[in-house]
């Protein structure tokens, strides 16, 4: 027994309410459970119960046992004032208030139906990933599709909230906070960290001042990203030393060099090398005057693909490192590439935009665009697939990443609709 799953049958009355008495003899009868609290104080706020015929609204706060009161020092706590019930598994010891006044104690345990308890159980020792999925397949698809849009719009909130605590890092300068964010995810996974790094030293105001000259872009990128060759006889390379040499000194840009070891080439496909991310991002930043109103403003995805399909300069279309040419033609960036670049850095900028101009129509645009772009392949979209779930756009796929993410790795199967169903008593 643990109090998470004592707070859900408690939440959602699965256990006998049938002539319900407290510890001490009196009568009971639960109006309203209250809301789950999150927050540090009782477990449930806002919850209304009758005893002995007087009404009483105040907190519920639940224990396995009526001891764990005193033990996690509740008495001497102010926030604790207010609780009208406490709900136990077993009552070990009465608890009585500062005043001396007992304070009500339900007992549980020998109220909750056996097959909730043995649902529970088995719902937690699976060894499959989505520890339900022996038993999804009674769960309708009504329930299942409810939650799907529940999780996508909890993982688009997630992401927004990235978005706006560098929105206010930067001032709520929208331009900027775009440029750093897309600059991020032009490191995808691995080199994420350092393009963000790289983004913050290196403001946009200063890259924008030479969009027109795409040397200049590269030198500011490359060099203040420390992956400048120390020696090089190739003239490009050259040129683009000559060239961060006099603007590091003219924008300060020495001091805020990032080491050549914090990019992560191992284990990468060479188009997806930072070098060549980096060339990329140097030419997206060229061609558009203003990346934040390019990535929210686009009427479709189709557009902001075309946006982002950037082919790098010469040198980069022959070479994936300084000085080691391919053996074959350099890649754009690729279709794929574009599509998660909407997915991770479009849409959570375009959701945030949203949030903060409190607009539903833009985020409704966002959750559209998901929905135009074909659904990632990975080993969690394919679980979901056994399972009979449809994974056919991005919006799916999203919305299954975070469930699984959220919900089943973190076995918070009582927090699931799919969960709650499955332990509802027959």
């Amino acid at each position: 027994m643990n109090e998470d799953f004592l707070s859900f049958v408690w939440r959602y009355h699965y256990y006998d309410r049938t002539a319900l008495v407290t510890q001490a003899g009196a009568s009971l009868r639960v109006l309203y459970p209250g809301q789950r609290n999150t927050h540090a104080g009782p477990d449930f706020t806002d919850a209304r119960v009758v005893i002995d015929e007087v009404e009483w609204a105040g907190c519920v706060e639940i224990h396995v046992r009526s001891s764990d009161w005193q033990q996690h020092r509740h008495a001497q706590d102010m926030a604790y004032e207010s609780v009208v019930l406490h709900v136990v598994w077993e009552d070990d010891r009465p608890v009585r208030r500062e005043d001396g006044t007992l304070l009500p104690t339900l007992s549980l345990k020998d109220r909750v139906p056996a097959e909730v308890r043995e649902r529970y159980e088995q719902l937690m020792t699976p060894d499959d990933p989505i520890l339900c999925a022996p038993q999804f397949g009674e769960v309708n698809d009504i329930k299942k599709l409810s939650m799907l849009d529940r999780v996508l719009l909890e993982r688009l909130d997630k992401k927004a909230e990235l978005v706006l605590a560098l929105w206010e890092a930067n001032g709520r300068d929208w331009e900027e906070t775009a440029y750093q964010w897309l600059a991020q995810h032009f490191g995808f996974k691995l080199n994420a960290p350092p393009f963000l790094r790289l983004a913050q030293q290196v403001p946009l105001k200063v890259l924008q001042k030479h969009r027109d000259n795409r040397l200049q872009l590269e030198a500011m990128l490359f060099g203040t990203a420390g992956l400048l060759p120390e020696t090089s006889e190739e003239e490009y390379v050259q040129v683009l030393k000559r060239e961060y040499k006099f603007l590091s000194v003219k924008y300060r840009l020495e001091e805020k060099q990032l080491g050549a070891h914090e990019w992560k080439f191992m284990r990468l496909r060479p188009a997806g090398f930072p070098t060549v991310r980096l060339a990329q991002l140097a030419v997206l930043i060229g061609e558009q005057a203003g990346l934040f109103g390019t990535l929210t403003s686009a009427p479709d995805v189709a557009t902001l693909r075309k946006v982002l399909r950037v082919k790098q300069s010469e040198y980069w279309t022959m070479h994936y490192q300084f000085g080691k040419p391919a053996k074959g033609k350099v890649p754009a960036l690729g279709a794929d590439a574009a599509d998660l670049l909407i997915i991770n850095a479009a849409v959570p900028l375009l959701v945030a935009y949203a949030r903060q101009r409190d607009q539903q129509a833009l985020l409704d645009k966002a959750v559209h665009w998901l929905e135009q772009i074909p659904a990632e392949n990975n080993h969690l979209t394919r679980q979901w697939e056994q399972l009979g779930m449809q994974v056919q756009t991005s919006a799916d796929s999203q919305a299954l990443i975070e469930w699984y993410n959220t919900y089943c790795s973190a076995k918070r199967c009582l927090d699931c609709s799919v969960g709650v169903t499955l332990l509802r008593p027959s």
